[in-house]
C-alpha cells in the first residue's frame, strides 16, 4: 500500500492564515476525490475542528452533501497531557490515518515538540506569511539600517532540522514551500522590499515561493457554515453568489497548482463554476 502524502501547514507566528489555507487546501483535495485525514495540533484554537464541525451541522441541517475528511485527536487528547503522552497520542493518530491518500496537519502558532514530530513526517511544509516584515521575521532576520539580510530565524531552522532528520531516517526530502497570503492591493513599496528578502532567503535555505490566498470577504463568510469556495454549487449556496466567488476560486486552483497538488484537484475545483 502505498504511503499518504503528509502535509504540514506550518509556522511559528499566529495570525498569518494557516487554518484558513488548511481547511481549504483539504476541500480542493476532498472535491478531487482524495482520501484526506486531518490533525488539529492547535489545541487552543482549534480552528480546522471547529471548521468540519460547522460543515456537518450544516449539511445535515440543509440536507446537503458535501466531502467530509477523516478526523483524528481532539483537543481533549492533547490540551493537558504531558510533553511524552501527546507525543504518544499524536503518533498513534498519525498512524492511524495511514490508509488515506493525504495526511494533512494544522500546527500551533508556537514551538511544541509535537509540531516539531509532525514537520519531521512531513512531505510538504507549506508556510503562509502575510506581506510584512512583522510575519518575515518568524522567517529571518534583517539589518535594522539596511533591510538586508542578515540570517535565517528559529522557526526557518526548525525546518531546516526537520529536513536533516527526514534525510537521515528515509533519505527522503521534504519540499517547503512559502505562501504569500493576504496580500493587500497596496503598499507597492513594502512590498517590493519583502519580496526581495523572501527571494534571498528562498535561496539561501531552500524553499519554494508561491501565491496564497487574498483578504476576500468570501473567505470569511463561508467559515461559520463549514464550507470553501471549493464547495460552493447550485446546491450548496449560503451566500448570495458573484464574479468575486469565480476569482476566489481561481485563486484556490493557482494555489494547489504551486503546492504541486493540482493532479489531486486541480480540474475538478472549476467544474462548478
Amino acid at each position: 500500500m502505498a504511503q499518504p502524502k503528509v502535509i504540514v501547514i506550518g509556522n511559528e507566528k499566529g495570525g498569518a492564515g494557516k487554518s484558513t489555507l488548511a481547511i481549504h487546501v483539504a476541500t480542493a483535495l476532498l472535491h478531487g476525490g482524495a482520501k484526506v485525514s486531518v490533525l488539529d495540533l492547535d489545541l487552543r484554537q482549534q480552528s480546522m475542528a471547529h471548521f468540519f464541525a460547522h460543515r456537518r451541522a450544516w449539511l445535515d441541517a440543509n440536507k446537503a452533501s458535501a466531502p467530509m475528511p477523516i478526523e483524528h485527536m481532539s483537543s481533549t487528547d492533547l490540551l493537558k497531557a504531558s510533553e511524552d503522552e501527546a507525543l504518544g497520542r499524536f503518533e498513534q493518530a498519525f498512524a492511524e490515518a495511514d490508509s488515506s491518500d493525504v495526511v494533512l496537519i494544522d500546527t500551533p502558532g508556537g514551538d511544541t515538540a509535537v509540531s516539531r514530530a509532525a514537520h519531521g513526517l512531513a512531505d510538504l511544509i507549506v508556510t503562509p506569511m502575510n506581506d510584512s516584515f512583522v510575519d518575515f521575521d518568524m522567517l529571518g532576520v534583517v539589518d535594522p539600517v539596511t533591510l538586508e539580510l542578515k540570517r535565517p530565524s528559529l522557526y526557518s531552522e526548525t525546518v531546516w532540522n526537520s529536513r536533516k532528520i527526514r534525510a537521515a531516517k528515509s533519505g527522503q526530502s521534504i519540499d517547503w514551500v512559502v505562501l504569500r497570503n493576504r496580500l493587500a492591493p497596496t503598499e507597492a513599496r513594502n512590498r517590493k522590499r519583502v519580496d526581495e528578502r523572501v527571494q534571498a532567503l528562498s535561496r539561501r535555505v531552500g524553499f519554494r515561493v508561491g501565491p496564497g490566498l487574498r483578504d476576500r470577504v468570501i473567505y470569511r463568510e463561508l467559515f461559520p457554515f463549514g464550507l470553501t469556495v471549493a464547495d460552493l454549487s447550485p446546491v450548496i449556496k449560503p451566500v448570495a453568489m458573484s464574479l468575486q466567488h469565480v476569482a476566489a476560486r481561481q485563486e484556490l486552483r493557482a494555489l494547489i497548482g504551486s503546492l504541486g497538488l493540482a493532479g489531486a484537484a486541480g480540474d475538478e475545483l472549476m467544474a462548478a463554476q
